[in-house]
């Protein structure tokens, strides 16, 4: 749980195959700008690299970016490993390419958002803040 007046912990990670990470990185800059803590633990991580990375750098967030289509099955055994090592304080954002049905799918699923390729600096700063703020006061 974010302590009060700690900065925001997000880990961000792009897993499977896809090797595109210009997005990602500009998202960990504009949050760090934006005085959120941020950890990029990199390309072609595994849904359980991930997860583990998330509980040992007790983050607020974890932000999973996919381009590679596979997005469904990789969100959903993030999700079942973050149920299975009781990690599901920590809130799931996905970004990338994801067709608006699947979107529905994943937000049903668990994911918190999504934050699309055409996401403003503004608009992901402001997604990261609402989520941990809702996770907060619940």
């Amino acid at each position: 749980m974010t302590k009060e007046n700690a900065p925001i912990r997000v880990l961000l990670s792009k897993l499977g195959l896809d090797g595109h990470d210009r997005g990602v990185k500009i998202v960990a800059r504009v949050l760090r700008d934006a005085g959120i803590d941020v950890v990029y633990a990199g390309l072609h991580r595994s849904p359980e690299e991930v997860v583990s990375a998330a509980i040992q750098e007790d983050v607020d967030v974890l932000g999973v970016s996919l381009l590679s289509g596979a997005h469904m099955p990789l969100f959903a055994k993030v999700i079942a490993l973050m149920k299975a090592k009781n990690a599901e304080h920590i809130i799931l954002v996905g970004g990338g390419l994801m067709p608006d049905d699947d979107i529905v799918k994943l937000k049903e699923m668990g994911v918190a958002d999504i934050l699309r390729q055409d996401s403003t600096p503004e608009q992901i700063v402001s997604t990261i803040r609402r989520v941990v703020s809702e996770r907060d006061a619940a």
